[in-house]
């Protein structure tokens, strides 16, 4: 498991104890996603240590487009160095068939990537977005990004997601307040393959939800059935005609057999 806080710690750390952590580490790169967790860290980064930090963000048939999207807005928004770097974690058979600890090989293709790249322009520590929340969760993911050799500043400092959240408001990140995001494969039954085709038309489905004005939006699949789950207080709306009609049919016309409109609403699951 990843490094716990430090012991005698008494509670997390402030945020200059924690930049001044980060400044002992030398040049850095973070391995930055859409998300708020991997943005605070690119904060940080920058602040503490300029233009000796590097944020680059993975493309490929995983990761949906308003992601990297996201993750360039906030790049631009930091000021930091930014890169994009394609990968296909579809490569590996292991992946391709999605058993449950799928993440690790994900993470193993991913962050091999990223050590690539960093490795070949110079002497980095790379780092990540984990921070303690994330320890609650079984993460298969975070075997492979420890095996990599990530580090986990947030999680050193103890830090949990109020303390992401809190920061990234302060800081005027502009994803301070965007839903916890996941890869797209996610959406995948476990022991279902997993095909570049079968990620694009979630990432459609979602795209098609999104656009009514749904803020955080699953699209599951099961064999040939798509389940939407949306925010539960957003549900009523969801389900109610004639939106649900023509969502329906917008999915269905995707190449999904069944479309279900899921009536309780998003729960958090691991890694979804």
């Amino acid at each position: 498991m990843p490094v716990p806080v430090a012991p005698g710690t008494p509670g997390p750390w402030t945020s200059e104890r924690l930049l001044a952590r980060i400044a002992e580490g030398g040049p850095s790169l973070v391995a930055l996603s859409g998300g708020v967790d991997s943005a605070v860290v690119a904060v940080l980064l920058h602040r503490a240590l300029g233009d000796r930090a590097q944020a680059v963000t993975l493309t490929g048939p995983a990761v949906a487009a308003e992601e990297v999207e996201r993750a360039e807005r906030v790049a631009r928004a930091i000021g930091v160095p930014h890169a994009l770097l394609p990968v296909d974690p579809l490569a590996l058979p292991e992946y391709r068939a999605n058993p449950s600890n799928r993440c690790f090989f994900c993470r193993q293709v991913e962050m091999g990537a990223i050590r690539a790249w960093g490795d070949a322009r110079g002497r980095w520590r790379y780092v990540d977005g984990v921070h303690r929340d994330d320890l609650l969760d079984d993460r298969p993911g975070l075997r492979a990004m420890q095996e990599a050799g990530f580090e986990h500043p947030l999680l050193a400092a103890g830090w949990g997601k109020a303390e992401v959240r809190a920061f990234a408001r302060a800081a005027g990140l502009p994803n301070a307040e965007a839903p916890s995001e996941a890869c797209l494969a996610s959406r995948i039954r476990h022991g279902q393959p997993i095909s570049a085709e079968l990620l694009g038309r979630v990432e459609r489905a979602e795209a098609e939800v999104r656009a009514r004005g749904f803020r955080r939006v699953r699209v599951r699949v099961d064999g040939a059935t798509a389940r939407v789950v949306v925010d539960p207080e957003e549900t009523p709306r969801l389900l109610a005609a004639p939106l649900s009609t023509e969502l329906a049919a917008a999915l269905a016309r995707l190449g999904f057999d069944a479309v279900v409109l899921d009536p309780v609403g998003y729960r958090r699951r691991p890694g979804a």
